[in-house]
């Protein structure tokens, strides 16, 4: 091959010389043809060097060509092979970075590895959340189909992934209970839901649904987070059945009885028929507590309830309003003669079946009781008139002797002209500066110091003493003085807690009780921060007590007035919480850190199964919400220990003392600094 190369370069040199191989010979003599023949030979050798330094040359070239292109075809493998991997998630080692074309597109592919696994340990790490949330996870497209599901939706409504996903949301919801969520506009207010499982169940769930990616287009994919709240519901019905019913006789208690009574009312109007309502109390019941004991008064309510049930129409509602008071709806039985008629016979016959004796640990008791009784539309046009005119009907027949029964008459309602009078005056008592504010002082169950206090108005008249907030409040709220009471109490208390503050450094938190006319007030907001701003007292250090049936009555204006008092900082509370027809679930749309356990559950809490299970749960649902829990009207050590037990925040109540003066709560506050105070010791 190197022979036929030098044999082509030398034909290519003679070419370029324009020399043939006939006329090197015919030129030349033949006396020089041996110079010649030695020269030609000479030429002849430099041609053949040449083609073999040329030979050289080109297989020099053509292995590096070779060596350089079998490294290149070994980089694009290595470069395939890494994308290979990197499709299957396999990330492998980096690419070597060499100069170069080559080089530069590692050093790309390099850059994009990485991001690529960045992006992965997120993904991961977000699957790694959602699959451990305990919450369901939905994701949809705009149209609702489901994209994705974590493993609690599966745990929830037993379906596997890949068998919902594909569907829409509404495959898995009761749309029959709940309405369609594919319309429905994102929000993160918490609505409620019914979820249709696998195996036909129906799962009430409390769900948000936001735009993905924090995005508000019409065409963003959308997640549900949904909770299953089966248990919640399960306490809230018992809740709602302990609240209403009472414990010991297992019949509406006065709460109940009344909006019972309301709507029996707003039937009767519909109609235009009357209605009638007995009102019965037993004649010296203290007597047969006294003799025989509490349990043996428990026993004769028991008894009551027992005859007037048997002794009425099944359809007959029944309620117990106090104590030995118990109430009876009758519809249709009206003033008219065969009303009035029947009226008798039916009160005779129930004085004559509540007085037959029955026996009390193994004594026969005799007892006997008193009715007063009061008609629809004759006698009063609403709840709570015709109630207080069946009472007054009652309290005249206990004081012509007792176990009689006599029907309402106008000149039996003294009381009503005293009302008035009391109206009259709770107007000049701002006048002559006769309000006061006194604190109950609040404890922290777990150390047994004063957390702070509530304020209590009350209303000192120089004729008849120290008046209740029970026994004027009611006036107030009849009439526009509870916004001006409101507000005199709200600037008193600023102005003494600006007074401790110059004694200790922290008085505590103090309350306020709000009416639902100072929350309707449209510079309510405003005029407290005013307030505040005067005395230059923390928003902080006042709580303001709000009870359900306020919050309730307009929630979607309560929830806007609530986050404005609460972004000034002040602290929110329910009061007499578990007497109200609030939802769980709409409670949480409040912004609310404190709940208040009405007295009336805490009363029995020792002795009550059923008012220690409405206590117990309503701490308990207090502690998930992480709220405070303030039990209210703590009167023995009894019910002290009680709540201590179940972990109970705050207490407050007579155990400790009656409400006290400004100066006395200075003096409480300076003695626990000092550590003279008395009532730790209850705490131990």
């Amino acid at each position: 091959m190197i022979g036929c190369s030098i044999l082509r370069i030398s034909a290519l040199v003679r070419s370029v010389l324009g020399i043939s191989p006939t006329l090197a010979v015919s030129v030349f003599p033949a006396g020089a043809l041996a110079q010649s023949t030695t020269g030609a030979s000479a030429i002849t050798m430099s041609f053949v060097w040449v083609e073999i330094f040329s030979a050289l040359i080109l297989l020099f070239s053509g292995v590096a060509i070779w060596i350089i292109a079998r490294n290149q075809t070994k980089r694009i493998r290595e470069l395939k092979r890494e994308a290979e991997k990197l499709r299957d998630a396999d990330f492998g080692e980096p690419l070597r970075v060499e100069p170069g074309e080559l080089g530069e597109l590692a050093a790309v592919f390099n850059d994009m590895r990485d991001k690529l696994k960045a992006t992965t340990i997120s993904r991961d790490y977000v699957d790694s959340i959602l699959a451990s949330m305990n919450d369901a996870i939905i994701v949809t497209g705009s149209d609702g189909t489901i994209k994705r599901v974590n493993k609690a939706t599966s745990h929830m409504l037993g379906y596997e992934e890949h068998e919902l996903v594909g569907t829409t949301v509404d495959f898995v919801v009761n749309t029959g209970k709940s309405g369609t969520l594919v319309d429905q506009k994102p929000s993160g207010v918490p609505r409620e839901a019914f979820f249709e499982s696998k195996f036909g169940e129906s799962i009430p769930v409390s769900f948000t649904c936001s735009f993905l990616g924090g995005t508000e287009a019409e065409t963003g994919d959308r997640i549900y987070a949904a909770q299953n709240i089966t248990e919640r519901r399960r306490a809230e019905k018992r809740i709602r059945y302990l609240a209403r019913i009472d414990a010991l006789t297992k019949i509406p208690n006065r709460m109940q009885f009344q909006h019972l009574l309301q709507r029996c009312i707003a039937r009767a109007r519909r109609s235009a028929k009357p209605l009638c309502v007995f009102y019965i109390d037993i004649d010296a019941f203290k007597e047969i507590n006294d003799t025989f004991g509490h349990l043996a008064g428990d026993t004769t309510l028991e008894t009551v309830a027992e005859r007037l049930s048997a002794a009425l129409p099944d359809d007959t509602i029944i309620g117990r309003l106090a104590g030995d008071e118990f109430a009876v709806i009758l519809d249709e039985l009206g003033p008219d003669e065969k009303g009035r008629k029947h009226t008798d016979a039916l009160a005779k016959q129930l004085l004559s079946r509540l007085a037959d004796p029955f026996f009390v640990q193994g004594h026969e008791v005799f007892m006997t009781a008193s009715m007063g009784i009061a008609y629809y539309p004759k006698d009063a046009p609403n709840v709570i008139d015709l109630i207080r005119n069946a009472d007054a009907a009652l309290y005249h027949a206990k004081k012509s002797g007792g176990n009689l029964y006599s029907y309402y008459e106008p000149e039996m309602n003294e009381a009503a002209v005293e009302r008035l009078m009391t109206k009259s005056k709770l107007k000049r008592s701002f006048e002559r500066d006769e309000l006061l504010v006194h604190y109950q002082p609040k404890y922290n169950l777990e150390t047994g110091e004063v957390f702070g206090a509530e304020a209590l108005v009350r209303w000192e008249l120089p004729e008849r003493g120290m008046i209740l907030p029970s026994d004027f409040i009611p006036i107030a709220e009849e009439t526009n003085l509870i916004i001006e009471i409101g507000e005199w109490v709200l600037d008193k208390v600023c102005e003494d807690f600006r007074f401790w503050q110059r004694s200790v450094s922290s008085p505590g938190r103090v309350s306020v009780n709000l009416s639902l006319k100072q929350l309707r007030q449209p510079n309510f907001t405003r005029r407290i921060g005013s307030i505040l701003r005067s005395y230059e007292v923390s928003p902080t250090s006042l709580e303001l007590e709000i009870t359900e049936t306020t919050l309730m009555e307009n929630p979607e204006r309560t929830i806007k007035l609530l986050n404005q008092l609460y972004a000034l900082g002040l602290h929110l509370a329910i009061d007499d919480f578990g007497t109200g027809y609030s939802s769980l679930s709409a409670l949480q749309q409040f912004p609310i850190s404190t709940l208040k356990i009405d007295k009336s559950f805490v009363r029995h809490v020792s002795s009550n199964p059923d008012d220690a299970t409405i206590v117990s749960t309503i701490v308990q649902m207090g502690r998930n919400l992480n709220m405070d829990v303030v039990a209210e009207g703590v009167e023995s050590e009894d019910q002290l220990a009680f709540l201590q037990k179940l972990g109970c925040t705050y207490v407050q109540g007579l155990l400790f003392g009656d409400p006290m003066s400004s100066d006395s709560y200075l003096e409480l506050l300076l003695a626990q600094v000092e550590g003279t105070d008395t009532h730790r010791a209850l705490f131990a």
